[in-house]
């Protein structure tokens, strides 16, 4: 080996161990970085004429678990499901209350019941027959109410989806850009680590709001499908369409045309069921509290309230209402019909005939609705059969709830305990995919960046770059020897 030859080895030495020094630097520093993949510099030996010329450093290789991360990315698509849904069920269980909890539909129905039985017990007390007047207003408030947080529900949902909708758009817009960098960058033999880093976090933000398969192309290119079947990314990136809606109804749904659906690339796709290709993620569960877990509550709560509409509407409890009027309570003042239920538990109200605040008169409560004037207020017949009415066992009408016989306060439990069951069962699902995203991203972590390793290896190349350096130092020794002999 002539001395040229040495020195050109040890050089190309020096160079190498200071890109591995750079490299492993940057480990240590994203160690905790999301999206950073550990790094690591490929290492070849330099050949000329079939001779030795020292190391070549190769290029730098990103290590990936690509079988890991994309399970990984599936777990964090189906925890933000869960996390959506569990959100909403534990917003509806709060709204209706417990049993136990003041102001719940349960405590409501219990003090408009006992107001009954305490109002015959004496009926000529107007201050008993004004607590039935305000214990009813209030049962009806309860269901208002709930109405109210439903449909704010699912206006946030249509929300929060147009908003979810502008992130991909931005982010697949994102991810074509740097598909077309990379392509650059690999044919011009460049450094890529820090571009593949970047494109692994725009993934990683869409997979939380559509679970995708990631599939390698040639020059470092990659194409997203749903797991759903949908091409996000080929080539260039689709366009999802979404139309907000500022204010949400019960009567809105996406098959009357009110609320908005999904389009990808101008094309329409479903939004639930096994044909739908964003099912798994945020985006999927935020159109199934919009369409479906908050349209099943309130047809539940719809149902509650034209059962109890129906028990005082009959003239079997009240023989002053005339064919055709109202009961004690009314859809918004009118009689029920049945056409009209979605949206019922929003319009309850007292009948105003017997409500003070509305020009209604309180003996009207013992004496009938019809009553033009007041009766013997000893008698407390009437308010007996409102009681009866009340706690009696009747066929439901509504499609809300199954068939069968219910007293109301059966019913109003019905709508509480499958709430919570509802709410349960989804906090279960949802600390189960919590438990493994968790796990899959603790093994995630420790097949990436192992700071006790890095270290070790930053003495190795500690000692290659001092001995690369003791060359180049014996080299110019030589030198200097040969320059004394010349002299």
């Amino acid at each position: 080996m002539s001395v040229t030859s040495a020195l050109a080895g040890a050089l190309s030495g020096l160079s190498a161990t200071s890109r591995q020094a750079e490299i492993l630097s940057s480990n240590v520093a994203n160690a905790t970085t999301p999206g950073y993949a550990r790094r690591q510099v490929s290492l070849g030996s330099a050949v000329l004429a079939g001779h030795g010329q020292g190391v070549q450093i190769n290029g730098v290789i990103r290590d990936v678990d690509r079988q890991l991360l994309g399970e990984r990315r599936i777990a964090q698509a189906g925890g933000g499901d869960r996390d959506v849904r569990a959100a909403f069920l534990k917003r509806i269980e709060q709204s209706l209350g417990t049993p136990d909890s003041e102001g719940s539909l349960a405590a409501r129905l219990t003090a408009f019941d006992q107001s009954l039985v305490e109002a015959a017990g004496r009926p000529e007390s107007l201050a008993r027959l004004g607590n039935i007047a305000t214990t009813a207003k209030a049962l009806a408030a309860s269901l208002s109410v709930a109405t109210k947080d439903i449909q704010a529900a699912r206006s946030t949902a249509d929300r929060q989806i147009g908003d979810e909708v502008g992130r991909l758009n931005s982010t697949l817009a994102q991810l074509q850009d740097l598909n077309v960098e990379l392509r650059s960058f690999s044919g011009a033999g460049r450094d890529i680590s820090a571009l593949l880093d970047k494109r692994q976090q725009l993934v990683d933000q869409i997979s939380a709001i559509v679970p995708v398969r990631e599939i390698t192309r040639d020059l470092n290119q990659i194409a997203l499908i749903t797991t759903g079947g949908a091409t996000l990314l080929e080539g260039s990136a689709a366009v999802f369409g979404f139309t907000p809606t500022h204010t949400v109804t019960p009567e809105m749904s996406q098959a009357l045309g009110g609320l908005s659906g999904i389009t990808i690339n101008g094309q329409p796709y479903d939004t639930a069921g096994s044909a739908s290709p964003i099912l798994g993620g945020t985006l999927g569960a935020l159109f199934a509290v919009r369409d479906e877990l908050a349209v099943t509550a309130q047809g539940k709560l719809d149902a509650a309230a034209r059962d109890l509409i129906e028990r005082f509407e009959s003239p079997l409890v009240d023989p002053t209402l005339a064919p055709g009027s109202p009961g004690l309570f009314t859809d918004a003042g009118a009689a029920l019909d049945p056409i009209y239920e979605v949206g019922l538990a929003g319009r309850l109200t007292l009948n105003a005939a017997a409500d003070p605040a509305r020009g209604g008169a309180l003996f009207r409560l013992r004496d009938g609705l019809g009553a033009p004037t007041e009766g013997p207020p000893g008698n407390g017949t009437l308010l007996d059969a409102l009681h009866v009415a009340l706690t009696g066992a009747r066929p439901l009408s509504s499609a809300g709830f199954a068939a069968g016989t219910r007293s109301f306060a059966t019913l109003t439990s019905d709508i509480l305990s499958a709430s919570s069951a509802q709410r349960l069962s989804a906090q279960s699902e949802q600390s189960f995919a919590t438990a493994k995203l968790t796990a899959l991203v603790d093994l995630e972590a420790q097949n990436g960046i192992d700071t006790d390793q890095e270290m070790q290896e930053l003495l190795v190349i500690e000692k290659n770059y001092a001995a690369n350096a003791k060359v180049i130092q014996a080299v110019a020794d030589m030198i200097d020897t040969l320059i004394r002999l010349d002299g």
